[in-house]
């Protein structure tokens, strides 16, 4: 995938890798402009390529009562905002097939979730929009399988598709990474590393995911380390009270040294 087919993308050729982030989703206009405004700043004067990230909802849910969402319209409207306002790419994540072309309408990335990686209409649904599609690898399947879940969108005639590794199953409430798979599916697409949903611990009996942000600095170098393309990071002002997996979500305030490090890694290893 060409980094320079996603609209308004910006310094591609810095040498940079290359970043998604912002909350989990958009709880409303002020809170998703604060983010996005910290994070262009810091995108700009680090030269790293940068898409807003936000969900403009949230269906997989473990209880019914979790929050899903400020409405679909109004949460795709607040994504267009940001992207006119900051003049930068955002990305969403979809569930549906009808999600697909709405979602297109708004966004230049559209994002499948891990769980539904498989759902081949999803799939084809998001390809058939022509835009950039990320396919999040599934917590259940090797990095190998997702060089059909890529096909799949390349069937299509679209040839903008990356790959997400968000981490994968280890035991019932946790998650692992394996880097082995970084260069594997590097063969299939372009490929990022989801640092943040790696971290979660899911299925915990409240019925709300918990995550060790903690470790979020860790597993960033090591994917920079061993040449992933891009890095996705959750990330929010306030994460104790956000809506959505604030439990593994890098604290705003955090932001800027992470990227600085990140950076100074990414340089190290592209002399080699």
């Amino acid at each position: 995938m060409n980094l320079q087919h996603i609209p308004q993308i910006k310094y591609t050729e810095s040498g940079n890798f290359f970043l998604l982030a912002g909350p989990c989703a958009i709880e409303g206009e002020e809170m998703a402009l604060r983010i996005a405004e910290k994070l262009v700043g810091i995108t700009d004067k680090l030269e790293i390529p940068y898409v807003f990230k936000g969900s403009f909802k949230k269906a997989n849910r473990s209880r019914i009562d979790s929050f899903s969402g400020i409405g679909d319209e109004k949460a795709l409207q607040i994504l267009r905002k940001v992207s006119e306002t900051f003049g930068v790419p955002t990305v969403t994540d979809i569930h549906t097939n009808e999600d697909a072309d709405r979602a297109a309408q708004y966004v230049d990335v559209l994002q499948i979730p891990a769980f539904l990686v498989r759902q081949t209409d999803l799939v084809v649904a998001a390809a058939n929009t022509g835009r950039t599609v990320n396919l999040k690898k599934g917590q259940f399947m090797s990095p190998e399988s997702m060089k059909h879940a890529v096909q799949k969108v390349l069937d299509c005639n679209n040839q903008n598709v990356m790959v997400t590794d968000r981490g994968t199953m280890f035991g019932y409430q946790d998650m692992i990474v394996d880097f082995r798979g970084i260069p594997t599916m590097q063969h299939y697409a372009t490929t990022v590393l989801d640092v943040t949903h790696s971290l979660q611990q899911p299925n915990q009996t409240a019925g709300v995911t918990g995550g060790r942000p903690d470790m979020i600095e860790t597993i960033a170098k090591a994917g920079i380390a061993v040449g992933v393309d891009g890095i996705f990071i959750e990330t929010h002002f306030d994460p104790a009270n956000a809506k959505s997996d604030g439990a593994n979500m890098l604290h705003l305030d955090y932001f800027e040294a992470l990227m600085t490090k990140l950076v100074a890694i990414r340089k190290t290893v592209n002399q080699f």
